[in-house]
């Protein structure tokens, strides 16, 4: 049986992403990503934790990354875990793992002409890892405008 690696977060980027360009012109991006989930202790106070994931994309999502995204934008980013190892000139083995991007959706408010709109679910665009651009599926769910129960495939 084949394995399963898929990874899906929604955050905001912690700095601009470091566009570069190795050898045969291949773009890469690189960017920090922060996911914060929020809960109740015991006690019933709000605690926030914040995970911080470093984010790879290749080829066009690196330059439509390095293009449209800054420090503070909101992305949906999928892919897949991929751990390296190396060492360092001290002679120690280092691990780092990384999420390497498929595909991104950007989810911020966009500016048109100084001013801010959202624009609606079926105009969000995502991007794969050879830079072809199609437009993201409606993962928007009304319970008001749904089919009765008997609707449901199970």
């Amino acid at each position: 049986m084949r394995g399963v690696n898929r990874v899906m977060l929604i955050g905001n980027l912690g700095r601009d992403p470091d566009l570069q360009y190795l050898e045969g012109n291949i773009a890469v991006a690189k960017f920090p990503l922060a996911t914060t989930e929020t809960f109740k202790d015991k006690n019933g106070n709000l605690v926030s934790q914040t995970e911080w994931h470093t984010v790879v994309l290749w080829r066009g999502l690196a330059e439509l990354a390095q293009k449209y995204l800054h420090k503070g934008s909101l992305v949906f980013i999928e892919g897949r875990l991929r751990t390296r190892t190396w060492e360092d000139k001290d002679k120690n083995r280092r691990f780092s793992t990384e999420i390497v991007g498929d595909n991104l959706v950007m989810l911020d408010k966009r500016k048109e002409n100084g001013t801010d709109y959202q624009p609606a679910a079926d105009t969000h665009h995502s991007t794969d890892m050879n830079g072809f651009t199609a437009p993201a599926p409606d993962m928007s769910f009304d319970p008001g405008t749904s089919g009765t129960k008997d609707d449901l495939p199970f």
